[in-house]
């Protein structure tokens, strides 16, 4: 493995029905429960919530260092995301993703579609799960 530039540190004890997360510095610490529709009482999070922040955070960080590359103005972005838990009928489960990202400053649709395609190519969540999620992208109301 290449020497990482960072490294990420969690714990988790109890799972995702009733279980806690915590970032090895602490400054994540986490009530892990079932969401209601899946029979829990949802009070905590859960790790489909976690991936969806996780994702949106990311991408938008990408989009703001290409729109500083391309010099337009991306760091005003709004990434909305949706990570579903889609049952496979043999008793195991996929993820599939929505990005919806609104680009304010960028009126041209092109522009804001190759923006977000190239963010997409460079998203260490998208390369991550390219080939494994279905990911759905939207940028101002427009299907990528």
């Amino acid at each position: 493995m290449t020497k990482p530039m960072y490294t990420a540190e969690a714990t988790v004890t109890g799972g995702r029905a009733d279980g806690h997360g915590v970032s090895s510095d602490g400054k994540l610490d986490v009530r892990l429960r079932q969401p209601k529709e899946l029979g829990g009482d949802g009070d905590g999070t859960n790790p489909e919530q976690l991936f969806a922040v996780g994702y949106a955070a990311c991408f938008s960080a990408v989009l703001s260092m290409l729109g500083r590359r391309e010099g337009v103005e991306a760091g005003d972005a709004v990434v909305e995301s949706k990570v579903h838990l889609i049952p496979q009928g043999d008793g195991t489960f996929r993820l599939g993703v929505e990005l919806g990202v609104t680009l304010p400053s960028i009126g041209d649709v092109d522009q804001a579609v190759g923006l977000v395609q190239g963010a997409h190519r460079v998203c260490p969540y998208s390369n991550a799960t390219r080939g494994n999620v279905d990911v759905a992208l939207r940028v101002n109301g427009v299907s990528v």
